[in-house]
């Protein structure tokens, strides 16, 4: 019956989606009146003093929006390089796929959930439904010196990265079917609402006074919980920790987090929107936080098994890289040296602890991501330091009460993506089921999901 409903399953979801969304623009376009974008709100001001778009600015937000684009198909080789051959190309294919799928639904309906006009701070109205009335005109997000697509387009990488992330924990075991259906509830349900709470400049947790520069809560506490919750709902790998399944190219891996680094400066410095003195401090405290990482989760390696590895000084990396995002904008280069080196030791902390608390985090993205994201928001709310962002006000510049928020926003975030996210996969399941059959899994994911190998060597 399952097979029988594969076929159909995605068309209807999509078109349920498609229908539930269509009332919401209409629902919305009753309740404003027709009324314009948030844009609106600034017109007076604006038809007294026009903005003009700034090229170089505009340069900048793009060459950033490809910079992050190619961090997701680098977090394919990241993940690939550590799982078994059998399932390298399904791994990748996880990462490529969320690229295909999100381009789609977040130009559909996903962008203006996130950044359209706010109904009461929880959900864009969907006004901007097909991209409707976002445009070549100034942005009434970010900056008015940039294209509104070029916002949106900036945005959008974010959300393709985000669910991409969430593979690491059930690789090597998901029907990739399930995957499909998933990552669009997932963008929809889960991602979109979070990005409003804590970007749309009308979201209540923006209005509270949540800091999170790049993502520290909307991508990495998100999709961190959203990673375990998944990990404990498919259940352990067949063998998990009876049988070894050593990482099948070391290669990949350190490719991949090095493209991963490179691409973060678009992730981190391209969020300043603009290309002057804020993008570079981010693009500083992002490379200055990597290498501090990096440094930490090998040196404790090295005191705690004796030797550094390679795989551990590119997991190291990437915590840095989780770590600092939040707090990339609000911090000093000493700063981002204290954020950095803290996640290198914390999230090494959680990986080797991870086989001793039972679930199977294939990839560890909870301990990666989800703790060295969560750390990252708390930092943030430590660190920020007014001389360098008057946006931002931590603990050591005298404002507290900058930690409760963060500890705050963070568990909102666990909360709503942590039901949300077993709900999504409970229907997932009903539908077509979640995880490959045993003989599927012995067979790789390569072969059983795709009909093809990763290396054909003889």
């Amino acid at each position: 019956m399952r097979k029988l409903l594969r076929p159909v399953s995605l068309l209807l979801i999509s078109a349920v989606i498609l229908v539930f969304t269509s009332c919401l623009i209409a629902s919305a376009d009753q309740g404003t009146g027709g009324a314009p974008s948030v844009a609106a709100a600034a017109a007076p001001a604006a038809a007294s003093a026009p903005v003009k778009i700034d090229s170089g600015d505009t340069a900048w937000l793009l060459l950033s929006s490809a910079l992050v684009l190619i961090m997701t198909p680098a977090l394919g080789f990241f993940y690939g390089g550590m799982v078994r051959k059998k399932n390298v190309l399904g791994t990748i294919m996880h990462s490529f796929w969320a690229i295909c799928i999100v381009s789609i639904v977040w130009v559909l309906w996903t962008y203006s959930m996130a950044f359209g006009p706010s109904i009461h701070g929880i959900i864009g109205n969907l006004s901007w439904f097909g991209l409707n009335g976002v445009g070549q005109g100034p942005s009434p997000l970010g900056s008015p010196k940039v294209p509104h697509l070029a916002f949106m387009a900036f945005q959008l990488m974010f959300a393709i990265i985000t669910p991409a992330l969430i593979t690491g924990a059930f690789a090597e075991r998901m029907k990739f079917s399930a995957y499909t259906l998933f990552i669009i509830l997932w963008a929809t349900f889960v991602y979109a609402p979070i990005a409003h709470w804590v970007w749309n400049p009308d979201g209540w947790l923006s209005k509270l006074g949540t800091l999170d520069f790049a993502g520290g809560t909307v991508v990495h506490v998100n999709a961190g919980i959203a990673a375990l919750v998944a990990a404990i709902v498919i259940g352990k790998r067949k063998g998990y920790l009876e049988v070894p399944m050593m990482p099948n190219n070391i290669g990949y891996t350190v490719l991949g987090a090095s493209l991963l680094w490179f691409g973060w400066f678009g992730f981190n410095a391209g969020s300043a929107i603009t290309s002057g003195g804020l993008a570079a401090l981010a693009f500083v405290t992002t490379n200055t936080a990597t290498a501090a990482a990096a440094l930490g989760w090998s040196f404790t390696e090295w005191a705690h098994k004796g030797r550094p590895t390679v795989l551990g000084a590119a997991s190291g990396a990437v915590a840095g890289l989780v770590a600092i995002t939040p707090a990339a904008g609000f911090v000093t280069p000493l700063g981002a040296i204290a954020i950095g080196v803290v996640a290198g030791i914390i999230c090494y902390a959680a990986v080797n602890l991870r086989p001793k608390l039972g679930y199977d985090d294939s990839l560890d993205v909870v301990g990666v991501h989800g703790l060295g994201g969560f750390w990252g928001a708390i930092a943030t709310g430590i660190f920020a330091s007014p001389a360098v962002n008057p946006a931002g006000r931590g603990l050591l510049y005298g404002n507290p009460h900058q930690v409760i928020i963060q500890f705050l926003a963070c568990g909102v975030t666990i909360v709503w993506s942590g039901v949300a996210t077993y709900i999504i996969l409970k229907v997932v399941d009903a539908i077509v089921g979640l995880r490959v059959s045993e003989q599927e899994e012995e067979l790789g994911l390569d072969l059983s999901q795709h009909d093809e190998t990763g290396y054909n060597l003889f």
